[in-house]
């Protein structure tokens, strides 16, 4: 599969960087439905998604979104019980999808420690396989859906999902979810998307903001291979967006620095 050459937007700060993003993903979700009736998200965590959850929730703009019509997804999930605070789905329910009609069984949350399969890592990572298979169609490719906008934060070290550099989730080739044990980043234990998975999507937005992304922004976007630096493995079928503000870019050649940018 051809990477699509990724598109730079950079705005001024965090702030203005999370408000457009919130407006862009509504009219990307708002234009899904009206051509399809129906769309597909893949959320990420971490503080540029929960900014961005936090910005839709507070846009009058996203009543225009049928919400009962919307798939939600994940890209990783931090595998502890399913009330903890550091998973990804409690913290974007607390910051939008307790706010708004969503239809519970379109909302895709990775499995947890204390669900049906325990402990077993591989075990919940293969069944939201099978979910992801449940819903895709025909000409869909791998078996997952065609997500309409797949979201990523890129962290200081590259990672995107759970997919850190020379982890071995990072070079699953075959599996469309793999558990994860063992990463550098706590906890050690997580579900995540491979990047097969995610360039199986339409879109796929990276977001990063902050002085201590702009190595990480750099590097992934000077062209090295996606097993050191996974975030340069991840992009969509029709597009790639790194949506960033001006510290995360300040380390970019200006040959990238995409001068009209807000």
């Amino acid at each position: 599969m051809t990477a699509a050459v990724p598109q730079l937007v950079v705005h001024r700060d965090k702030e203005l960087m999370a408000q457009a993003a919130a407006a862009r993903l509504i009219t990307r979700i708002v234009d899904a439905q009206s051509a399809r009736g129906t769309a597909s998200v893949v959320l990420t965590g971490g503080r540029n998604g929960n900014a961005l959850l936090a910005a839709i929730a507070s846009s009058p703009a996203r009543d225009a979104v049928d919400w009962r019509h919307l798939d939600l997804w994940w890209g990783d999930e931090r595998f502890v019980p399913a009330a903890d605070p550091e998973r990804n789905a409690v913290q974007a329910r607390d910051e939008l999808l307790a706010r708004v009609p969503l239809d519970p069984a379109r909302v895709h949350e990775m499995p947890a420690s204390d669900g049906a399969d325990g402990s077993d890592v591989e075990a919940a990572a293969a069944r939201y396989a099978r979910e992801l298979a449940a819903a895709a169609e025909p000409g869909d490719r791998l078996g997952v859906p065609s997500f309409d906008v797949l979201l990523l934060g890129v962290g200081p070290d590259t990672h995107v999902a759970s997919l850190f550099p020379e982890h071995p989730g990072v070079r699953e080739n075959e599996l469309t979810v793999t558990g994860v044990r063992g990463a550098p980043k706590p906890p050690p234990v997580r579900v995540s998307l491979t990047l097969p998975a995610i360039r199986a999507a339409r879109e796929v937005w990276l977001l990063a903001a902050g002085e201590d992304k702009a190595d990480a922004v750099a590097l992934a976007l000077s062209g090295p291979g996606e097993i050191q630096a996974p975030a340069s493995g991840a992009y969509g079928r029709s597009r790639t967006l790194w949506l960033l503000d001006r510290a995360a870019a300040s380390k970019l050649p200006a040959e990238l620095y995409p001068a009209a940018s807000a």
